[in-house]
């Protein structure tokens, strides 16, 4: 891998920091691709020279120029794109959304159309394109795919498109559908209250997670090392795969938070409402397509969550704005 050039594009995002982090460690290049200029993320699980080492190009994903550019001029060899817009922007300003999360993508897989040698492309698609189901089962990757908002509607559409560019001009890809993904820096989003309430019990605070019944949870850094471990698969077509980590009610990730900060006992509730997407998913064909993936326990993970966070606060750099939000 040390000769790889990645280029992840939403960098400074929360699975972003973490793929930036992986990678470093395991000694690929990486181009930072972002918007925004606020490293703030990798900050929290990155020391000052790691957060050096990456090259960062400050560009917006709906300029195709500026993307096609940063592909060339760095000799990228894959590419994680991973930059987008979530459920509540997209349900707030769908053609935003759209310009973002699809021709945002459409702009990605030009850029590697045109670039020799062409890079890999590793997108995140998401559970979402399923939408909410009654089925009590793990969904695999051929259920049909009825999603229930402009995010999962526009992820489906990115799945399309991606096979299209197969078709047309041999891009290869792989999508990856993560569900409830947890860790340091998870901060925006319903599915990001399990982590607020991991942040609220160490300082000490009441938190309600607007949400209930069972999820798919994984661990960031699981799901960062699958977009890795895909990027560097040489799969050739246009595949998707589900991530799957550890299927569980919000009750039990409140009673492995207390079991990991005891002082947080009583504090922390859930409601009963369910996720629009399916609770669980089933992950063989990427285990079939590219071996064991990382799989975190769910008890490991708030533990190691839990950790940081208490580190960060000794420290002075824990931000909690997030708590309010």
């Amino acid at each position: 891998m040390s000769q790889a050039n990645y280029l992840v594009t939403g960098a400074h995002g929360f699975i972003g920091a973490w793929v930036v982090k992986r990678l470093l460690a395991a000694g690929a290049g990486v181009v930072i691709f972002d918007r925004s200029p606020d490293a703030q993320r990798l900050r929290l699980i990155m020391d000052a020279d790691e957060i050096a080492r990456p090259r960062v190009v400050a560009g917006d994903i709906c300029d195709p120029e500026a993307v096609a550019g940063a592909v060339a001029r760095h000799e990228v060899t894959h590419i994680i794109h991973l930059a987008g817009l979530q459920v509540p922007s997209c349900r707030t300003d769908p053609r935003a959304g759209a310009m973002v999360n699809v021709v945002g993508t459409i702009n990605i897989f030009e850029a590697a159309r045109r670039a020799s040698p062409r890079p890999r492309v590793v997108y995140a698609s998401s559970a979402a394109v399923f939408g909410t189901t009654e089925e009590d089962r793990p969904l695999k990757e051929g259920d049909a795919p009825v999603p229930s908002t402009h995010y999962g509607a526009f992820k489906r559409c990115n799945e399309h498109n991606a096979r299209v560019y197969y078709l047309d001009d041999g891009v290869s890809s792989v999508g990856l559908r993560p569900l409830t993904v947890y860790g340091v820096g998870r901060d925006f989003g319903i599915t990001s209250d399990p982590t607020k309430a991991m942040k609220a019990a160490v300082v000490g605070r009441r938190y309600h997670i607007r949400f209930g019944g069972r999820t798919d949870f994984q661990y960031v850094a699981d799901t960062a090392d699958a977009f890795i471990r895909a990027a560097e698969s040489g799969l050739e077509g246009a595949y998707l795969f589900n991530l799957h980590g550890e299927a569980v009610g919000v009750g039990e990730v409140v009673a492995e938070i207390e079991a990991a900060w005891p002082e947080a006992r009583g504090m922390i509730t859930h409601a009963e409402t369910l996720l629009p997407v399916p609770p669980e998913l089933d992950d063989a064909a990427i285990r079939a397509a590219l071996g064991p993936i990382p799989s975190t326990p769910l008890a490991e993970g708030v533990r190691a969550t839990v950790a940081r966070f208490d580190q960060l606060q000794r420290e002075g750099r824990l931000d909690t704005g997030d708590l309010d939000s």
